[in-house]
């Protein structure tokens, strides 16, 4: 099955050259194209993709809001962010608005296929150099907090599937090792993320790196 791909760029150049690039992969279909924010959620509304490759700049509101609101109308929806900005406090605000991966369009095409990719199957893509950015937050984080490694009433099981998520397994890898259903999985998975507040698994895995389950 193709990935169902929507372009966002306020620019036409920029779009046509990534439809150029992308719309021979054979497993990739692009379903739609958008140069504003309002034109984006419609069309995820219209066209039901699996991934938005989002940029920032957009002319009537930023790919940060239009992210924010498009996991809000469906947040099965994955979004990539493709953008020329890559300090920190774009990449955070993405992060934060529940963006799955993030790539810089100086990227060679390899990267942000993979990135496209990894979205499409539930997973987090996040460019090196912008995950040495997320390392550092954590580490600045764990430095000078004093939280202990309290796992905020998470049953066992709960956090054993927390580590392995966090080490980026699927449900499907998750079940074959604890020798359990997907399905238990899911629903260990969708407990996690409600005691713990969370809503990606960018926030999923800074909390257990924060927490020392994982080391960075």
């Amino acid at each position: 099955m193709k990935i169902r791909l929507l372009l966002v760029d306020d620019h036409q150049v920029v779009r046509s050259g990534l439809r150029m690039l992308l719309g021979g992969e054979k497993d990739v279909e692009i379903v739609g194209e958008a140069g504003t924010g309002k034109e984006a959620l419609e069309g995820v509304r219209l066209v039901e993709p699996q991934v938005v490759l989002m940029d920032i700049g957009l002319p009537d509101m930023s790919g940060i809001d239009a992210t924010r609101e498009i996991k809000r109308i469906n947040p099965k929806v994955a979004v990539v962010a493709l953008t020329i900005h890559e300090d920190k406090e774009y990449f955070f605000k993405m992060l934060e608005a529940g963006a799955d991966g993030y790539v810089p369009k100086r990227a060679a095409p390899e990267e942000l296929l993979t990135a496209i990719r990894a979205a499409a199957v539930g997973e987090v893509y996040l460019y090196p150099s912008m995950a040495k950015l997320l390392v550092k937050d954590f580490l600045a984080q764990e430095k000078s907090s004093e939280t202990g490694l309290t796992l905020d009433g998470l049953t066992d099981r709960e956090q054993e599937v927390l580590r392995y998520l966090a080490e980026g397994s699927d449900n499907g890898e998750i079940a074959n090792v604890l020798v359990i259903s997907a399905k238990t999985v899911a629903r260990h998975r969708e407990n996690i993320m409600r005691k713990l507040g969370l809503h990606s698994r960018a926030e999923l895995v800074r909390y257990a790196i924060r927490k020392g389950i994982i080391k960075p």
